[in-house]
């Protein structure tokens, strides 16, 4: 399963964002400021979306949400980055969260996260490998 974030500039602190699941459109998302860290900008903790890049996701356990969630892996600079419900970019610390664009917000986001689980266990418990690749 590919999993596929197009970013757009960030505003205010945040950045909006769209993800595609194996090519089709499937929500919004919202992350911190996109400071380019794969262009050399600088890392302000829990304030800073994740480098653009390619990574391995899997579904554990999370320590923090006592649910198994999406954790995308090797993420340079950043531990324990997962893909879970929130708003605003006050819930995110590096976190992806997806849900229905508002100005500089997500909406029903814990709806649309229910409904990408549904996915990403599907495909997690055939054996298949998840992506995501962040533009």
């Amino acid at each position: 399963m590919r999993l596929v974030l197009v970013r757009e500039a960030s505003k205010n602190g945040a950045t909006l964002g769209k993800l595609a699941v194996d090519g089709v459109f499937f929500c919004d998302t919202l992350e911190d400021e996109d400071r380019k860290l794969e262009a050399g900008g600088e890392k302000i903790k829990a304030k800073t979306a994740i480098p653009r890049g390619s990574y391995k996701v899997i579904i554990d356990m999370s320590a923090r949400f006592k649910k198994p969630l999406p954790h995308i892996l090797n993420v340079p600079q950043f531990e324990g980055v997962r893909i879970h419900s929130g708003n605003t970019k006050e819930d995110t610390e590096g976190c992806i969260l997806v849900g229905q664009r508002a100005p500089g917000r997500v909406n029903n986001s814990r709806v649309t996260f229910e409904r990408l689980m549904l996915k990403l266990d599907g495909a997690y418990d055939v054996g298949a490998t998840i992506t995501l690749e962040v533009m």
